[in-house]
């Protein structure tokens, strides 16, 4: 429970305020219009990813039958949020496209959301095999992990629309930066554990 617990925290604050298109929608709308915009994009995948997770879920709940195919999945996921990871360490910052457009915030985030590869890569390769592997421990475990991710993914990108919307040269200070370069470090050190399980259902160790 408590892995799923702190799983389910570091993931959520990474995917959180990991530079990619939702969160570029996230701040530029808040530039563009108001901190409530920001918000409401930030809002998007608590509509979007229950029927990416529901379908994610009987796919890899079938395949866990399969121990080889699941430690392939898993193996495949390890390496994204090392990817991920990697990204995170790398990064330079968020570059916006500042055009003026319309306010229709959350549909706009419901379609970034929507149309990315992101949540379907995350819960088929990470979320599904972690959640399919809580549910050993009971139906708590897998709620905590859900409950633990989107509260911090989901909070995460509030605090930072707040932030912006207060502060426009937070983008680019060495606070943020540090903060994405320190959890691409726990994002690669997390990329282990679950390339280790990987290897574990394949029976190589």
């Amino acid at each position: 429970m408590f892995t799923s617990l702190t799983t389910g925290l570091i993931l959520g604050i990474s995917a959180g305020l990991a530079p990619g298109p939702l969160l570029t929608l996230v701040i530029s709308e808040t530039l563009q219009h108001n901190i409530g915009s920001g918000i409401r994009v930030a809002l998007a995948p608590l509509i979007t990813d229950l029927p990416i997770i529901l379908v994610m879920l009987l796919i890899v709940n079938e395949l866990s039958s399969m121990q080889p195919v699941l430690g392939l999945i898993s193996l495949a996921g390890g390496c994204f949020v090392f990817y991920l990871g990697y990204q995170n360490i790398l990064t330079k910052g968020v570059e916006l496209d500042l055009q003026p457009k319309e306010a229709r915030s959350l549909l706009k985030g419901v379609l970034a959301n929507t149309l990315s590869p992101h949540p379907y890569l995350f819960w088929f390769s990470v979320g599904g095999p972690i959640m399919v592997k809580a549910m050993d421990s009971g139906i708590v475990a897998p709620l905590i992990f859900m409950f633990s991710f989107y509260t911090l993914l989901v909070g995460s990108k509030i605090v930072l629309a707040i932030a912006v919307g207060r502060s426009k040269q937070l983008l680019s200070g060495s606070l943020y930066l540090t903060m994405l370069r320190s959890l691409g470090l726990l994002l690669c050190v997390l990329a282990l554990f679950l390339i280790s399980d990987g290897f574990s259902l394949l029976g190589v160790w």
